[in-house]
């Protein structure tokens, strides 16, 4: 949702240009050889969607919530995941959480996420044993129970959580502060999972975002700056330690997992440039400046690796207010396809 919060002066030309919706294909009872899309929307349009793609047919669905639900997603999609049987979507402005079974994308449950009458914003997701950890902009880590489906406990963070992680029994929040811009926050919340209390927040810059663990247990953390004087930089967090070990110099505002390395990307919004590097953890150093080729990316928003098809997945939101796309690379870096799907695509769950 980073760019939608900087975004509204297109929002209500975006509204001006609405069209009839046509009637589609109806979705498949069983999810297979295809690939569910988040699509956020426009930030407070109420238009997020949940797409299907269907790999053999070569045709896109947009209304599957809906099909599935009949009701609407919401307003801004943030993040999906899927866990065990199900999936998770968390919509941050509506303030839900949406809970599908993941063979059929039939609705299991949708949780409000609203106390006291002021809604949470929900942002991210993250597991761990039988409890998923959900950051809202509320200041708070939620604890849901994933057998129960209820909210069992509320653990205050930093500012604004964003981005969050699992590394030895802790979990890492990025806590931006990115609703009081310029005054962020700049630190990265550890919370031990046993307590399920905050224990410490490490310094590591302003406004962190992504968080990433990679498979010894490091943390790397993106800090975004003010996006003007002070640029956007990785840290590794030792998490033994818990201090910065050590800050990269090169441009960064999102981190993928592709085996046991990361893909770092970046868009440039002064220049509109993107870039996708490849960067291994094991020795500290970008392998690869432009390991993908990002010529027809217009605005890169997300990069996401499917061990299951084995390909990378770099999500388009184009300018913003027409259909975004999805560009398909495989996991050299050769281009092989692209698809449209819905407005602002933000997260994708591969089914082969």
């Amino acid at each position: 949702m980073r760019s939608s919060y900087f975004l509204i002066c297109v929002i209500f030309f975006a509204v001006a240009c609405k069209k009839k919706k046509i009637q589609e294909p109806e979705v498949p009872q069983v999810l297979k050889h295809g690939v569910l899309v988040l699509n956020e929307g426009l930030f407070q349009q109420n238009n997020s969607t949940l797409g299907w793609f269907d790999f053999s047919s070569n045709s896109y669905t947009s209304s599957f919530f809906e099909q599935k639900t009949n009701r609407s997603l919401g307003d801004t999609g943030n993040d999906m995941k899927r866990y065990g049987g199900k999936i998770y979507i968390i919509v941050n402005i509506s303030s839900t959480i949406e809970i599908l079974d993941a063979a059929t994308g039939n609705s299991i449950r949708q949780i409000s996420m609203i106390t006291g009458g002021t809604p949470k914003q929900p942002r991210y997701i993250a597991f761990s044993g039988s409890k998923a950890y959900i950051t809202c902009y509320d200041g708070f880590v939620d604890v849901l129970d994933t057998a129960s489906l209820s909210i069992t406990n509320r653990i205050p963070v930093g500012a604004n959580p964003e981005g969050l992680t699992v590394s030895g029994g802790k979990l890492f929040v990025a806590n931006s502060g990115g609703l009081n811009f310029p005054n962020v926050d700049s630190t990265v919340s550890v919370i031990d999972l046993g307590s399920q209390q905050e224990i410490t927040r490490i310094p590591v810059g302003k406004n962190p975002g992504a968080i990433q663990t990679d498979p010894s247990g490091e943390v790397y953390v993106i800090t975004r700056g003010d996006y003007a004087s002070i640029p956007s930089r990785m840290h590794r967090i030792n998490p033994n330690t818990l201090s910065v070990a050590q800050s990269f110099s090169f441009d960064a505002d999102g981190i993928s997992t592709f085996n046991n390395q990361f893909l770092i990307s970046y868009h440039d919004f002064s220049s509109g440039n993107n870039k996708i590097a490849l960067f291994d953890p094991n020795t500290e150093t970008i392998i690869n400046t432009a390991y993908i080729p990002t010529s027809g990316i217009q605005t890169l928003y997300e990069v996401s690796y499917s061990p299951v098809t084995n390909k990378i997945y770099c999500l388009d939101m184009k300018n913003y207010t027409i259909t975004g796309q999805v560009h398909v690379f495989s996991s050299s870096g050769t281009f092989e396809t692209s698809y449209n799907v819905g407005l602002n695509p933000c997260k994708i769950l591969i089914y082969e």
